[in-house]
């Protein structure tokens, strides 16, 4: 199994693509408090469609929480930062892909916390910003089961 993590998501129809995504390809989600909203939010239940029962979403207080939980997984925090494009790791099951929240990306100090190759980006135009949130979690996500042989997936 993969793991996508949310750090202080904000947009509600973001994380309720994320978690239509997690129930198609069995990847479990975490959330990382503060949310921009609240688990009820419309807009995250019609993003979400009826996917929410089928995922097992787990929920942190903060970073702190959320780490202590995974001493022995790999983490890769996605953010625009990177010097490794997402193509270039080799996936593994259990993988972490960290996800910073829509307005300001991960903190600088979670950033400093990973080494600098656990720290991916995905390529874009010089002067881009970002992509949309949920955007960016399916293209990782997507390549990670695709170097897994898209396990379990028909």
């Amino acid at each position: 199994m993969l793991h996508i993590a949310l750090y202080q998501p904000e947009i509600p129809p973001n994380t309720g693509n994320i978690i239509r995504l997690c129930a198609n390809l069995g990847a479990q989600l975490h959330l990382i408090h503060p949310l921009g909203f609240a688990l009820e939010d419309k807009q995250l239940r019609r993003a979400g469609l009826d996917y929410r029962e089928w995922v097992n979403v787990q929920e942190y207080a903060d970073y702190s929480e959320f780490i202590s939980n995974f001493s022995e997984s790999r983490i890769f925090a996605c953010s625009t930062k990177g010097k490794s494009i997402y193509t270039n790791v080799s996936f593994r099951q259990n993988d972490i892909l960290l996800f910073g929240p829509e307005t300001r990306g991960l903190p600088k100090e979670i950033l400093e916390m990973l080494p600098g190759e656990s720290i991916i980006r995905i390529p874009m135009l010089p002067n881009s910003r970002s992509l949309n949130l949920s955007n960016s979690v399916a293209v990782i996500l997507y390549e990670a089961y695709r170097q897994l042989g898209f396990m379990g997936l028909s």
